[in-house]
């Protein structure tokens, strides 16, 4: 995206509270609505203890972001900072990381997308509706960062309204203000809190950090507020919002359904209402888990999009993808775009089944290697005092526990061996390019 054309039209033009707002639209998505599933599968009512974690985890990152945020607003955010504290490796590093994250996160979104439709059209082949979501995610991103800003709010709104009445509905049932003949299954020891033991809780981790994965988009944005030292404030009151809902509604559903009896194929919000017959809300709450699908789809599109152009802008990718022209996007990176959107419908078509845990596991972890450099520059720049100190290790010791617990559980490792993966080819062209940036200073010197 043109960061200069952006930056220049929205420049001081954002509150915190929509901030706030933009980063809960963000953040709610496929990883919530549909992850959680996976999760609940691994460690069962112990997820809960995930979620809020996960949430303290989320804090201790955006806190860092959002400090060295106020105290230089930069358009490159994490990526810039990264650079400054660590060096040129470590500005490259993170760019491409964060970059391959959100392609990955495109493709989850795309998989989940088709999920939630085929419950209303389950003979219809998935890859036709990720094509379908693609198309419409380029449209959106295509209208402009002033225009996504807004409509964010709005998928925000009816993502908070449905978990809410999820909460209101499922509340009903377990207070009794509704009829059933149906027992609570509440968890009265640890082995019920832990149905398959602590091994199975530290597995399940992965997918609690994904629900709350979206707020390097709010770093990204942050440079959009009118004070930029609003930062840290609207990072909290997003984080304290979702951990309340992200616990209350996962916590109802668990009481009303015991945790076996979820599966991976719906979302668990879905699974509820279908068991206790609601007719109709089933229909209006799988719509809200697509517009919460695509909302992160399309924050994902202009993260992508928003970071290629940083590189780019600073030598670190073609100079290409900075190319200003009529599109609100630079056209090579649109083209770029397009080919890992096809190369995403393809996933969908030839590995429908496990495509989406893979893929979704590999996108949390790069997510999670991205937030220990964030931690790292922030220890760096922002000068902190004892207490701080302890929260940034605090921090990276929570990331590298969600990171490990990914090897224990055997459907999780493909998606660990997918990040490495990505990661092994970044340290080779980082590798490359510092000979390369050792050429240049020395003609410099």
């Amino acid at each position: 995206m043109s960061q200069s054309k952006t930056n220049t039209n929205n420049k001081g033009s954002m509150k915190w509270w929509q901030l706030s707002l933009f980063g809960v639209g963000c953040t709610i998505g496929t990883g919530f609505f549909l992850g959680s599933s996976f999760g609940i599968k691994l460690g069962g009512p112990s997820i809960l203890i995930g979620f809020v974690l996960a949430g303290l985890t989320t804090y201790l990152v955006f806190d860092a972001l959002a400090r060295m945020t106020a105290n230089d607003p930069q358009k490159g955010a994490f990526r810039t900072y990264a650079k400054k504290a660590l060096g040129h490796w470590a500005g490259f590093s993170v760019g491409w990381v964060y970059w391959s994250s959100e392609m990955l996160i495109m493709g989850s979104q795309l998989t989940a997308l088709s999920i939630f439709t085929r419950f209303w059209f389950p003979n219809i082949p998935m890859w036709i509706f990720a094509t379908g979501y693609g198309v419409l995610g380029l449209v959106v991103l295509l209208a402009g960062a002033k225009k996504l800003s807004k409509l964010e709010n709005i998928f925000a709104v009816i993502k908070i309204a449905a978990i809410v009445m999820f909460i209101a509905i499922a509340a009903a049932f377990v207070f009794g203000w509704i009829d059933t003949s149906k027992n609570l299954a509440v968890p009265n020891s640890i082995g019920e809190w832990f149905p398959k033991g602590f091994l199975g809780f530290w597995s399940s981790l992965i997918f609690a950090f994904y629900a709350f994965g979206g707020i390097e988009v709010m770093g990204l944005m942050a440079t959009e507020l009118k004070n930029p030292k609003d930062a840290p404030k609207a990072g909290s009151i997003m984080l304290i919002v979702l951990v309340i809902i992200y616990v209350l509604s996962i916590g109802l559903a668990l009481l009303l359904i015991p945790w076996d009896g979820f599966n991976t194929d719906d979302s668990p919000f879905v699974t509820v209402l279908e068991e206790y017959n609601l007719s109709i809300m089933p229909h209006v709450f799988n719509g809200a888990l697509i517009i919460a699908g695509f909302s992160t789809m399309v924050a994902a599109l202009y993260g992508v999009t928003t970071i290629l152009g940083s590189l780019a802008e600073d030598g670190d990718a073609p100079k290409v993808f900075a190319k200003k022209g009529k599109l609100k996007i630079p056209f090579a990176s649109l083209v770029l775009l397009i080919i890992v959107l096809i190369g995403s419908i393809i996933m969908a078509l030839v590995l429908p089944e496990k495509i989406y845990e893979y893929i979704t596991t590999g996108a949390g972890l790069m997510l999670l290697y991205n937030w220990l450099f964030i931690l790292t520059s922030g220890h760096k720049l922002n000068s902190p005092n004892a207490f701080g100190k302890i929260k940034y290790v605090l921090g990276m010791t929570l990331v590298l526990a969600g990171i490990s617990g990914t090897l224990i559980s055997s459907s999780n490792r493909p998606g660990f061996f997918i990040s490495i993966g990505f990661v092994c080819l970044i340290v080779i062209v980082t590798f490359i390019m510092s000979k390369k940036w050792k050429k240049q200073e020395a003609k410099k010197g």
